[in-house]
């Protein structure tokens, strides 16, 4: 399947317009979230209609606690991402390239009917980083619309503008990993910029998308309470006071094995903060 975010560079390179990073991809070769690949000049995506992973979920896992609570949702992933975080949950299908894990042949049309055949009111996409298969969401997401079912993505939203705008009408619910409020753990913990994010919050917001927030709390990396207050007053300036904030608690996990998990009285002092600037529905995750 062909990208629809690109642009031919120099030579035989091509420039991926999906997401921050605009991967310079050479001939033969992926970006960074291993998936998109330079077919002599031609971008194509090697996970279209191949999803790695199928799910019926509680939506309340996404986790979203605030739309349709107590129903569920066909949960589907296909393998990616665009951020390299060392304390990657799902890095055996996030980090790993298509080949590598086994693949169902679902084209969007199946996956809508999958999805009524199990009398599910909503798709999820999630797991790795449905953003990186935005082409595959997007259309599955149309026709799901068509049949009255919610699309929800569950994402990290590191993603350009133009092709995050040909999403949003056929977007109901988010859930977005806001990773920390600082631009250098951005940098030194996923390998992206905290900006794009929030620039995607906004844009969510705008278009009347439902959205719920998760920030993982990481002992010595992002639990600093003033960097919290920051967070949680930026959400409350830009009118989401009124949206969950699920302060997560770590757990090791991937190249962040010597970190201890999250003590329970840092989640509730992040809590006690955030209800403090503002915000009214906070949960703590993990716990």
């Amino acid at each position: 399947m062909e990208c629809r975010y690109y642009k031919v560079s120099d030579g035989d390179r091509v420039e991926c317009l999906l997401c921050p990073h605009h991967c310079q991809i050479a001939n033969g070769k992926t970006g960074i979230c291993r998936s998109r690949r330079n077919h002599d000049g031609v971008l194509v995506s090697e996970v279209y209609g191949k999803p790695c992973s199928l799910a019926i979920d509680p939506i309340e896992k996404k986790p979203l606690y605030h739309f349709h609570p107590g129903t569920t949702c066909l949960s589907i992933a296909c393998t990616g991402c665009n951020f390299r975080c060392l304390n990657c949950q799902n890095h055996e299908i996030s980090q790993v390239a298509p080949e590598d894990v086994g693949q169902y042949d679902l084209s969007p049309e199946a996956v809508v009917n999958l999805c009524l055949e199990h009398h599910c009111p909503g798709i999820a996409y999630t797991y790795t980083e449905p953003l990186t298969y935005i082409e595959y969401v997007t259309d599955t997401a149309r026709l799901a619309h068509e049949k009255g079912l919610w699309n929800i993505l569950v994402t990290a939203g590191y993603v350009c503008q133009e092709p995050l705008a040909d999403l949003l009408p056929y977007l109901d619910a988010a859930n977005i990993d806001l990773k920390s409020f600082s631009d250098d753990i951005y940098q030194r913990v996923s390998g992206g910029r905290l900006l794009p994010v929030l620039d995607t919050i906004l844009a969510m917001r705008d278009a009347g998308v439902w959205i719920e927030l998760t920030n993982l709390i990481i002992p010595t990396v992002n639990d600093d309470m003033d960097m919290i207050r920051r967070m949680c007053q930026w959400l409350v300036a830009n009118g989401l006071s009124g949206n969950p904030l699920h302060f997560s608690r770590f757990f090791p996990r991937y190249k962040m094995q010597d970190i201890s998990p999250t003590p329970l009285p840092t989640l509730k002092e992040a809590q006690r903060i955030a209800q403090e600037e503002g915000i009214r529905l906070v949960y703590l995750g993990n716990v």
